[in-house]
């Protein structure tokens, strides 16, 4: 309820020919795809899609940064505002936290600064794997992190509010889908947990603990 916050599609046998596996993918909105992605190109990153219009939707271009995470640049045609990230006010079913696991933390924060201007704004000790460095636009919505030596690939995880972290894992469990990291307690006195869907997208949850 409230709005969109996501879009589904079927993996082509052209897309799996090219390597694709299931993933959440994030958008980034840029005033002129164009120019971001030469940007991004010139800042090290690669194209993984051209940019392309979809009408009625806008324009949008799926794109590597130096590390190799994925993400699409997208400059909206509809003139309404997304909540698909509820940054400002936290809304039950949207994505509530952008979250970063790269090979190199240092080298992505630059990127994103130079293509984005997104900039550090704190961080927290995470023992032998560093720092989890929080990033900000306008306001904190997401961390930048070392990856884990069990991740294949740097990647984006995206995190969508629950109402109920132990009832949103109960439903992970009972749909197909298995949990990878379980439920810890973050700054606030929210829980997180970290899991995967039944055809293998990485995915993640935020939400109180009842």
């Amino acid at each position: 309820d409230g709005g969109y916050v996501s879009g589904l599609l079927q993996l082509t046998p052209e897309m799996k020919a090219g390597g694709a596996q299931p993933a959440w993918v994030g958008y980034v909105a840029v005033d002129d795809v164009d120019v971001s992605v030469s940007a991004i190109e010139t800042a090290g990153g690669r194209t993984c899609m051209p940019a392309r219009d979809m009408p009625g939707v806008g324009r949008m271009a799926m794109m590597f940064d130096p590390q190799g995470a994925l993400f699409y640049v997208m400059k909206d045609a509809t003139g309404i505002e997304s909540t698909a990230f509820a940054k400002y006010t936290p809304m039950d079913g949207h994505c509530a936290w952008n979250e970063l696991a790269t090979s190199d933390p240092a080298g992505a924060k630059a990127f994103y600064n130079r293509v984005f201007g997104w900039e550090k704004d704190g961080d927290m000790d995470m023992g032998p794997i560093g720092s989890y460095e929080f990033i900000k636009n306008d306001a904190i919505f997401g961390a930048i992190m070392l990856r884990m030596p069990e991740m294949p690939v740097s990647a984006w995880t995206f995190y969508f509010r629950v109402p109920d972290i132990d009832a949103g894992q109960a439903a992970i469990a009972s749909h197909g889908g298995a949990i990878l990291q379980p439920p810890i307690e973050i700054p606030g006195g929210d829980y997180s947990l970290v899991a995967i869907d039944p055809h293998g997208a990485v995915f993640g949850l935020v939400g109180a603990r009842r």
